[in-house]
């Protein structure tokens, strides 16, 4: 999304940020959705997931452990209350877009659910061509907007999202 697009895109849409227990797609184990109407957010929501392995090995970047999520409800169960929130969406916002896409599809697919129609938009590729920012990591674009961030805290990770989004929108 350019700086010309962003003057003609819509600005409902909904942020979206997993985090995942091992290196397969289908490992999510905490997602967060933050929806976003006019450039004012107003819905959120952030769940916990039991992945489909035991082992997380990604524990040291996210903190979430094995016992957090061993009752937690699986993506095939959370993801029919979750999508509701999509409902009037022009597009998922996601830093580096191609990773949350990739394991939203593997989620759904190994869950045996459809994944939602609507596009992508990388706020990594908006913060680079709103500002010409250079890095764009999830940490260099919220200091440069001024936005605090728990990084690899999901609902943190999705909200610091929408803000650039939003903020590139009113840029233009």
């Amino acid at each position: 999304m350019s700086k010309a697009k962003s003057e003609t895109t819509p600005n409902n849409f909904v942020a979206i940020d997993f985090e995942t227990a091992d290196r397969y797609r289908d490992s999510a184990c905490a997602v967060a959705l933050v929806k976003v109407e006019n450039n004012q957010i107003v819905q959120t929501d952030y769940r916990l997931i039991r992945p489909p392995r035991k082992k997380i090995l990604f524990t040291y970047i996210h903190g979430i452990t094995w016992p957090q999520v061993a009752d937690e409800p699986v993506f095939a169960e959370i993801w029919p209350e979750l999508s509701p929130l999509l409902e009037g969406a022009d597009y998922l916002a996601a830093h580096n877009a191609s990773f949350d896409k990739s394991v939203l599809k593997a989620c759904c697919r190994s869950a045996d659910l459809a994944p939602p129609d609507i596009p992508f938009e990388c706020t990594v590729k908006l913060a680079r061509n709103t500002w010409n920012l250079y890095p764009t990591k999830l940490p260099d674009v919220c200091d440069f907007l001024g936005i605090p961030l728990n990084h690899h805290d999901a609902m943190s990770d999705a909200l610091a999202c929408a803000k650039i989004a939003i903020a590139a929108n009113q840029t233009s």
